[in-house]
């Protein structure tokens, strides 16, 4: 993963410790993770992420699927630790037949849960949602309710995915719509809570609610929105992931060129 990092000339790398579409356990060995940690140092590549699997559901009423998603997101907090990531990243899920609030508290809780079971430094990072279907999570005030509740507030921050914020409502492509959010941001979860930018371009038109990542300037949010979301004095000190689609590591050279061309 670093040598291939390195000729993409990623400045830092988000992953899956393991299948992100399965329900399986983490396979990663001790000499693979020594591995990884040495030649991690040998680079400027920081910070690290890892996202969990997307089958997780921290909002579910289904018992074991609840109990079976808090005990995967202990095991990446944990697995984190091991390889050297700072951060987790979480989908915070779906209400599915539950009342919206009652979701939240259940997400609350189970980061609650998890966060107990793993005592070491790692921040787990709640990401924004387009709000497809009985997602939680598209909205700001959704996380206000969420973290209000987490116990350990040094280990809790947000994800913001420009492309999610997008259909979900938050006009990114605009400069009013940019200042409104990080308005909202501020007054309702503190900046401060905001640790990485998702960088996605959407295929998908405004507030439609549908997740659909395309690429840099070739979207809807386009080049001038993420010029300005890059730049922007309050955000422009944060790493920043791109989750495009790809075919082959071409695509992802565009993307990262078109980005870095946006830089002031």
């Amino acid at each position: 993963m670093v040598p291939r990092a390195l000729k993409l000339g990623c400045e830092t790398i988000q992953f899956f410790s393991r299948n992100p579409r399965a329900w399986r356990d983490s396979i990663i060995q001790q000499d693979e993770i020594q591995k990884f940690k040495k030649a991690l140092a040998q680079t400027d590549i920081f910070p690290v992420f890892l996202h969990t699997p997307y089958l997780l559901n921290l909002a579910s009423q289904d018992h074991d699927l609840y109990t079976r998603s808090i005990s995967y997101l202990a095991d990446e907090l944990e697995q984190a630790a091991k390889i050297g990531a700072s951060f987790v990243i979480v989908h915070g899920g779906n209400k599915v037949g539950s009342e919206e609030n009652e979701a939240l508290q259940r997400v609350a809780q189970a980061i609650n849960s998890a966060l107990a079971k793993t005592n070491n430094a790692v921040q787990l990072l709640l990401e924004n949602t387009a709000g497809q279907g009985t997602e939680i999570g598209y909205k700001i005030s959704h996380f206000q309710e969420i973290i209000a509740r987490v116990e350990d507030q040094g280990r809790i921050g947000i994800c913001l995915d420009t492309a999610h914020a997008f259909t979900a409502g938050y006009d990114l492509a605009t400069a009013q719509g940019l200042n409104h959010i990080i308005e909202e941001f501020d007054a309702l979860v503190g900046l401060l809570k905001l640790k990485v930018l998702h960088l996605n371009d959407s295929k998908a038109p405004f507030g439609s609610k549908k997740d659909r990542h395309w690429h840099i300037g070739k979207g809807e949010i386009g080049c001038s929105g993420f010029a300005r979301i890059i730049n922007h004095p309050q955000l422009a000190h944060l790493p920043g992931i791109m989750e495009t689609p790809r075919k082959n590591d071409a695509d992802d050279r565009r993307n990262i060129k078109v980005m870095r061309g946006l830089k002031n």
